[in-house]
């Protein structure tokens, strides 16, 4: 396929979903087969005549900010109601070499929207020869949340969760999202999914200013420990698999995902530690006893 051409009254400029639209390849957003946009909801609030809960369904992911950077993490467990339809599930992303965007709510909308993100980020860097400042990454995810609107009305929801590092100010900063788009500057935390209550009250406990990198991991990674012992749908260590939550790293020297050895390893001396606090027994997210 041969490169358009456009005139410069058409030309979209970085917005690669503008250059969709002028070519022709963009997929408008339409309701569902058998969705009524007009028609009253069933109790679940879908209007497509199918339960929300035969979707696959991702949580929980939290952010969290330290002295040079911030650490995301989610755990893999995807579930279709109460059915757990995939146990290796990613979550969490790159959004480019200095942010991080982790998903939670419908898998298939939620990972589109994150591969469609890291293209325009890609795009937007490829024809103005330089990146977008993180608080325009934070607004060009804004609008691709807005624009799933009519499907979340439809209850397929993503909610995404956005961090990085800016290096402007020189620290890291986080992102939350609603289904209408509208998004907000946490200051030091955030986390969302369905276990997200759990994680943010377990950060709150053992958050303070000045964290280390590897206080913030740890910290994050027993919030999804903690998360998983209290929400059947957010999955714990899977020791027997091993399977372990995936962690990201986003601070002056760009995104960097943690071994799973590393997440292993500090999984192994939370579980010991635990043990200890808990003479009489532990479990986590069903996994262990």
């Amino acid at each position: 396929m041969p490169l358009p051409l456009f005139s410069p009254a058409e030309d979209p400029g970085p917005d690669f979903k503008a250059l969709l639209r002028r070519t022709g390849l963009a997929v408008p957003t339409t309701p569902l087969p058998g969705a009524s946009t007009t028609g009253p909801r069933d109790p679940l609030g879908s209007a497509t005549g199918q339960s929300p809960s035969t979707f696959m369904h991702g949580t929980t992911v939290v952010a969290l900010r330290f002295a040079g950077g911030i650490v995301m993490a989610g755990d893999r467990r995807a579930t279709e109601g109460y059915s757990i339809a995939h146990r290796a599930m990613e979550k969490v992303f790159p959004g480019d070499r200095w942010s991080a965007v982790a998903i939670a709510g419908v898998a298939g909308p939620a990972v589109e929207m994150v591969r469609l993100f890291q293209v325009q980020l890609e795009h937007y860097e490829k024809v103005e020869g330089l990146s977008l400042s993180l608080e325009g990454k934070a607004n060009q995810l804004a609008q691709m949340v807005r624009e799933h609107l009519p499907m979340a009305m439809q209850g397929l929801a993503v909610v995404p969760l956005f961090a990085g590092y800016d290096h402007r100010r020189q620290t890291g900063r986080i992102f939350t999202y609603d289904v209408t788009g509208g998004h907000y500057e946490e200051t030091d935390f955030q986390a969302t999914g369905s276990g997200g209550r759990d994680a943010r009250t377990t950060i709150k406990l053992g958050y303070r200013e000045g964290l280390s990198r590897d206080e913030a991991i740890d910290l994050a990674i027993e919030a999804l420990f903690e998360a998983a012992d209290e929400d059947a749908g957010t999955g714990g260590p899977d020791l027997v698999r091993g399977i372990y939550p995936l962690v990201a790293v986003v601070d002056a020297d760009g995104y960097v995902q943690l071994e799973d050895s590393d997440v292993a390893a500090r999984f192994e001396s939370l579980i010991a530690r635990k043990r200890k606090e808990r003479p009489g027994g532990m479990s986590s997210g069903g996994e262990l006893r």
